[in-house]
């Protein structure tokens, strides 16, 4: 079994910063892809950056210059830097893995792992 918990939500005013965090347990293997996707109330589950077994990360436009996604040396903790955060950044963060060996996916249907996810609000 795989577990994955995030930490590092909260609120934060507009032009603030937030780090989020992923740890991986389990039966992970040595060659997973992983990705953070937010969901705000009454929207869908939007992809905002992956990375793949190889370590080629993916940004979504509306992260790109502002998130930055790392992982430790172990792989076992995903990690993403928010900052200069707006209003519409507010969601409910969560992480999510994939076990097979291809590239990481904007889907979320391609993930077999979810973290429960941490909250984000961004007051104006």
């Amino acid at each position: 079994e795989v577990e994955l918990v995030e930490a590092g939500g909260g609120s934060v005013q507009a032009g603030g910063s937030l780090r989020l965090s992923c740890a991986a347990s389990g039966n992970i293997g040595s060659v997973f892809s992983m990705g953070w996707f937010r969901q705000a109330p009454g929207k869908e589950r939007e992809w905002i950056s992956c990375i793949a077994p190889d370590g080629r990360i993916k940004y979504a436009d509306s992260a790109k210059g502002r998130f930055t996604l790392s992982q430790d040396s172990a792989k076992s903790t995903l990690y993403l830097q928010m900052n200069s955060l707006e209003p519409g950044d507010a969601a409910m963060y969560y992480c999510a893995l994939d076990t097979s060996a291809g590239p990481c996916s904007e889907y979320h249907g391609y993930y077999n792992y979810w973290g429960q996810g941490t909250q984000v609000t961004v007051s104006s």
